[in-house]
């Protein structure tokens, strides 16, 4: 079983966010097994990823994703990650279809390298921001906001950059709060430096304290910051210790996710 550690979201290694990548040429083996793996890797996710045949099929692939404790909806690094051994692989051409927990996703490649996704948009409803959420962060929360079944996520707008980059939260407390966990976000400080927004990403209740760099979470970043900023196509910094840049463009019920990849690891699953 060959199995591949992709870096997302980053044109170089040691960047963006890691994930396992595991090809099967027929069924999946059974969900402890997978679990196991994933355990195994401890990234905040691995995919795992198969060929749909018949021409029945809306999809060309199955796939799905496990963090270090569980099996998750949606996650958009490690199908970047996917996308990207698929290309460089060539077990897939052009653009390729996933049939995943959260519905029919694709990704397209570009002659940069560089892959584009296409992804439900979360649906933002406000929220009112539960008791505890400025004690847990240590900062003064400006707005809330649900981000819907898929992501599970509470969205909290700080003042500014500064407070997002400062972010040093009880995790453990912000486990208590959603779902998944907690994106944070404050627009740029100058965007002239290549981004519109910075957000920084604490998901305890899946394992992850602090995800590097979550296209997931970007399905909610993309319509809260284009309203405000009254533009459809921006970019998106995530300011963890690794970083990583998505370019997100809204599309209605659809948030397209655009990001490099980079392989850095590549072996053979023994056990």
């Amino acid at each position: 079983m060959r199995i591949r550690i992709v870096d997302a979201f980053t044109d170089r290694p040691f960047a963006g966010n890691p994930a396992g990548v595991v090809l099967f040429d027929g069924a999946f083996p059974g969900d402890d097994r997978l679990q196991e793996i994933a355990a195994e890797v401890n990234l905040s996710e691995t995919a795992f990823a198969r060929p749909l045949t018949g021409s029945s099929q809306d999809a060309d692939w199955a796939l799905r994703w496990f963090t270090p404790v569980t099996e998750v909806d949606m996650c958009g690094h490690a199908t970047l990650a996917t996308a990207h051994v698929l290309r460089t692989t060539g077990a897939a051409t052009g653009t390729v279809r996933f049939a995943a927990r959260c519905g029919t996703l694709t990704a397209t490649a570009h002659e940069d390298g560089s892959i584009t996704l296409n992804f439900p948009t979360a649906p933002l409803t406000p929220a009112a921001l539960p008791e505890g959420v400025t004690e847990a962060l240590g900062a003064e929360v400006r707005s809330a906001h649900d981000t819907g079944p898929h992501i599970g996520d509470l969205l909290v707008e700080l003042a500014d950059e500064k407070s997002v980059r400062g972010l040093a939260p009880d995790v453990r407390a912000l486990a208590r709060l959603s779902r998944r966990g907690v994106i944070a976000t404050a627009p740029a400080e100058d965007p002239s430096r290549g981004y519109d927004y910075v957000s920084r990403c604490f998901f305890p209740n899946v394992g992850i304290d602090e995800d590097p760099v979550t296209g997931s979470a970007h399905t909610a970043l993309a319509p809260f910051w284009s309203a405000r900023l009254g533009r459809d196509d921006l970019t998106g910094l995530q300011a963890s210790a690794r970083t990583g840049l998505v370019r997100t463009g809204l599309r209605g019920d659809r948030t397209l996710l655009t990001g490099s990849a980079v392989t850095v690891i590549e072996g053979d699953l023994l056990a």
